[in-house]
């Protein structure tokens, strides 16, 4: 098809015709909303490199997921920051923890809601590391079990899904195993499988709590030159027993979500990270651009890249948005 028997602008002239022939769609279904969870009552923290987003307690988080989920958010992912912290992450797995009595109170609260629970133990561990270190390393198989263990406690305390953010070896294995034998066998792993070593993250670890003490994460998060490595880490996950596989961040691998589409059949999410999300809050303030439509070109696209879920801490504002 050639100029001018072709004329592409055909179907561009009207919102009606743009709308009839558009490829890719959002919806509010699409969105996962990321909180902090802290200690206290009526704590809102203001997590000042990500404006509009605090620490909260847990009544304040119910208030903010009954915002979500009033805009048609169907889920939020809960990360928590305990109130101690020791080399073998014991509040992670606590029945009482942050996060366990969190996952109660939102599931009395907003039955339906879909209530995630991020699995690490990075917030939890006086190091900052994602596992058990031993002698300056960090040991994967020492780790396997106390994540496993903090899966358990989070699924016995009523949570709808588990989210594995650790990167160690073989750990979706191992809270299949743990969450099966305990009878939870309807609970879904979503699996942060492909997550890259990312400077991204920067808001995110002030929020959590959870930068680490000595060295970095290079030895067990990816190598962001490597994308084929991606696909043999969503592929071991996947025969690991995960429901929901991950890409992390979202925008910089944009090209690793649409190969992992390529290679499985199993939902995809994708996390549009703090720093993605601080960089446009942050230049929108500034009036560099138009936030708002930065927001939901960034949500398209990492959609029309493959993604089925999203998680992203614009998840209310862009249904909101949505909904108008």
């Amino acid at each position: 098809m050639l100029f001018p028997d072709y004329r592409a602008r055909r179907m561009r002239q009207s919102e009606t015709f743009r709308r009839m022939v558009r490829e890719t769609v959002l919806s509010p279904d699409d969105f996962i909303l990321p909180l902090f969870v802290i200690s206290g009552k009526g704590v809102k923290n203001p997590i000042s490199s990500m404006p509009g987003h605090f620490q909260l307690s847990i009544d304040n988080l119910v208030k903010t997921a009954k915002e979500a989920w009033d805009a048609g958010v169907p889920g939020v992912i809960l990360f928590g920051i305990p109130e101690k912290k020791d080399p073998l992450a014991t509040s992670a797995y606590a029945k009482n923890g942050i996060v366990q009595r969190a996952v109660k109170e939102l599931k009395n609260r907003i039955p339906d809601l879909a209530v995630i629970t991020d699995v690490c133990l990075c917030e939890y561990t006086d190091h900052g590391h994602c596992g058990v270190v031993e002698k300056g390393i960090i040991d994967n198989d020492a780790s396997l079990d106390l994540i496993a263990r903090t899966a358990l406690s989070h699924a016995q305390a009523g949570a709808d899904m588990v989210a594995p953010s650790d990167m160690m070896d073989g750990r979706v294995a191992e809270i299949r195993d743990m969450l099966d034998e305990n009878g939870l066998t309807h609970v879904p792993i979503m699996a942060y499988s492909a997550k890259y070593c990312s400077a991204f993250y920067g808001p995110f670890r002030q929020a959590a709590q959870s930068a680490p003490q000595f060295g970095d994460r290079r030895t067990y998060q990816m190598d962001p030159a490597n994308a084929q490595e991606a696909i043999r880490e969503v592929t071991m996950d996947v025969e690991e027993g995960a429901d929901i596989i991950m890409v992390k961040p979202a925008l910089p691998y944009l090209d690793v979500i649409c190969r992992v589409r390529q290679e499985i059949d199993l939902p995809i999410a994708a996390y549009n990270v703090s720093g993605e999300f601080s960089m446009i809050r942050a230049a929108a303030q500034m009036g560099w651009i138009d936030g708002d439509k930065v927001m939901m070109e960034t949500l398209i696209s990492i959609k029309r890249a493959g993604a089925d879920i999203i998680l992203t801490y614009f998840a209310t504002d862009a249904a909101k948005a949505l909904n108008r």
